[in-house]
Order: C-alpha cells, then sequence, then structure tokens
C-alpha cells in the first residue's frame, strides 16, 4: 500500500465544498447497455492505481459499463494529508463521486476497508446501490484489527501524542492517529445487524494475514439481506490481485450486473 500516487495527468478532480479535490478516473459507459455502473473503493492507504482498480475499468471498458475509481482525502493524487483522514472523512468522500459523479443504480466494490467504506455508503444510500461486493472487506478494522491488538506502550504513546506509526509490509511506515481510532467507533458495524438489502458478494483469502478469513462469516451473518455468498479462497492473500483472482471478480461483476439489469418480473 502506498499513499504517493503514481497516477497519470489524465485524471480528473472533483472540487469539495472544504476547498479540497477529489481525484479521479471515470469511464461514463455506452448507452443503451442497461447495466449497472461500478464504483471501486480502495484500501486503507492504497489508491486507484493499483491492480484491482485499473483491472476492473478496463474489464468494464469492453463491456460498455460505467465505472469510476477515484482516491480518498490524503490518497494519492487527491488533496490533504493522509494523516488528517478519518472514517468520516472517507465516507464523505465516497458519497461525494456517488452524489455527483454516477447515475442510476451502482455496485460497490471494497477493497479491505473500502468494504467497510462501501457498507457504510450503501446504508446512506440504499437506493443507489445495485449490489456490493467486498474483498478482504475489513468493517471495524480501526478498533478491532488495530486499536485491539496494539500493547499498552503503543496505545499510551498514541493517546500522549496522537500519533504511531505502524510498520507496512507493503511500504513506507503508516501514521495511525487518535483521531482515527476514535473516529471509527462511530461507524463501527460488526456489533449489531447491518441494514443493507441489496446483493451482496465477499471475496476473501484465508490466507490473508491481515483481515482473518472469519471476518467474511462475520459480515456475512449481520447482514440484513438474504442474497449473500461468501466465497474463500485457501491460498488467497490479502489483495487477491493474481490473474486467477481478478478473472473471479470479473465473473462476480458480470453475474451481480446480469441480475441487476434485467427487467423487473411482470405482476
Amino acid at each position: 500500500m502506498s499513499v504517493t500516487s503514481r497516477e497519470s495527468p489524465r485524471h480528473k478532480s472533483l472540487a469539495r465544498e472544504d476547498g479540497t479535490t477529489t481525484a479521479y478516473h471515470r469511464f461514463a459507459g455506452e448507452d443503451g447497455r442497461n447495466l449497472p455502473g461500478v464504483v471501486f473503493l480502495s484500501g486503507f492507504a492504497s489508491d486507484m492505481t493499483g491492480t484491482k482498480a485499473v483491472f476492473l475499468e478496463s474489464h468494464c471498458r469492453k463491456r460498455g459499463q460505467a465505472f469510476i475509481r477515484f482516491d480518498y482525502f490524503g490518497h494519492g493524487a487527491s488533496s490533504g494529508r493522509f494523516s488528517e483522514g478519518t472514517i468520516s472523512r472517507w465516507r464523505e468522500d465516497s458519497l461525494a463521486v456517488i452524489d455527483r459523479l454516477t447515475d442510476g443504480p451502482q455496485i460497490l466494490v471494497g477493497s479491505s476497508m473500502g468494504g467497510w467504506i462501501m457498507l457504510l455508503a450503501a446504508l446512506s444510500r440504499p437506493a443507489r446501490i445495485a449490489g456490493l461486493i467486498g474483498i478482504a472487506a475489513a468493517p471495524d478494522f480501526t478498533e478491532e484489527l488495530m486499536w485491539n491488538r496494539m500493547t499498552t506502550p503503543i496505545r499510551e504513546q498514541l493517546i500522549r501524542t496522537g500519533e504511531w506509526h505502524e510498520p507496512s509490509r507493503y511500504g513506507p511506515d503508516l501514521p495511525i492517529t487518535r483521531n482515527l481510532i476514535e473516529d471509527g467507533r462511530h461507524h463501527l458495524l460488526l456489533a449489531q445487524p447491518i441494514a443493507v438489502d441489496c446483493p451482496v458478494r465477499l471475496l476473501q483469502g484465508m490466507a490473508d494475514p491481515d483481515v482473518p478469513w472469519r471476518w467474511a462469516v462475520r459480515i456475512a451473518e449481520r447482514l440484513a439481506t438474504a442474497d449473500v455468498a461468501v466465497t474463500l479462497i485457501k491460498d488467497g492473500d490479502h489483495r487477491l490481485s493474481r490473474p486467477q483472482d481478478l478473472e473471479r471478480l470479473a465473473s462476480v461483476i458480470d453475474e451481480m450486473s446480469a441480475t441487476a439489469s434485467r427487467p423487473p418480473a411482470a405482476p
């Protein structure tokens, strides 16, 4: 994962009310395809230039299906400092993209933290969501996978100084802030039912070192919808970006899109 951008200058920027900008790439789709759009939500400290995001854009372009990928506040080509980001802010980013840059029903694809953001977005915009696809979805990670696993000295440092740098296997150490942890507590989902009624597909690697595979089962148990399926990939890692993982993801997109684009049954 990286907070630095590898993006080309072709990205566009969405001006926000607070003076910041959200960088994005968008394919408008082809008229007459009657397919839901696809929005990709990246993970913590990842950006829209990642393998899955770029692959999905190519896949959707071939199908003539609308697609958008973007960078959260403090990520990639968007403005802001990463250390000043929160779950609340990144949720707002996703809602701004959905509200201002998409039309009609959307399939949200959330990777890792993006899986948490997609659930929060679906709860806020239920009429706009055709389906959800989580890839190592990590709701509540700030509390259960960060705070609860921190040693007492690290917690004390975080409380005292407001920041601690977490070693990352994907790149430079990541600044974890007290504000991120405290804000995340306002958005925890796994302790109660999640009132999402659309189709949900969860892809999870069982060799994931960051998000335990049982997380996917916990999410499925909490979701209100009965149309939920969990796919466990025994040798799958956290990123699920191998060729076979990407092909599996494309198949799930196609299956969900076909279902969502069907006309309603006659009474």
